[in-house]
């Protein structure tokens, strides 16, 4: 069973919405993830303008998941910004900085700053 995150729109922040993303990103759900993303970004159409995926609570991240975040990035409007939450010191972080995704993708290692940059 694929965890499927319910988008948040943070109050006092329009255009911006966070996806909290599940505890393990990988080859199982990697797919169903960046569809679930670019189905959220297609229904919220001229009005996203910037989307936080937030891998706080995320433990394990392997080379789908840095190419899920690629994809995002990619696939969504240019208009669309795409902003991670990672600490460096975890996993997550680690792995897009190996990756290379931190080049095209900026991290941050807070939520409220990453919401509101």
């Amino acid at each position: 069973m694929t965890f499927l995150p319910t988008p948040r729109d943070p109050s006092g922040l329009p255009g911006r919405t966070l996806l909290t993303l599940p505890p393990e990103i990988d080859l199982c759900n990697a797919d169903a993830l960046l569809a679930h993303v670019l189905s959220l970004s297609e229904a919220r159409a001229g009005r996203l303008r910037v989307l936080v995926l937030d891998l706080t609570d995320t433990g394990f991240l392997d080379s789908q998941g840095a190419r899920l975040i690629h994809e995002v990035r990619r696939l969504l409007p240019p208009d669309t910004q795409v902003r991670v939450v990672a600490h460096p010191e975890e996993l997550p972080g680690r792995v897009l900085e190996l990756t290379g995704v931190r080049r095209d993708v900026p991290v941050y290692d807070d939520l409220t700053e990453a919401l509101t940059a």
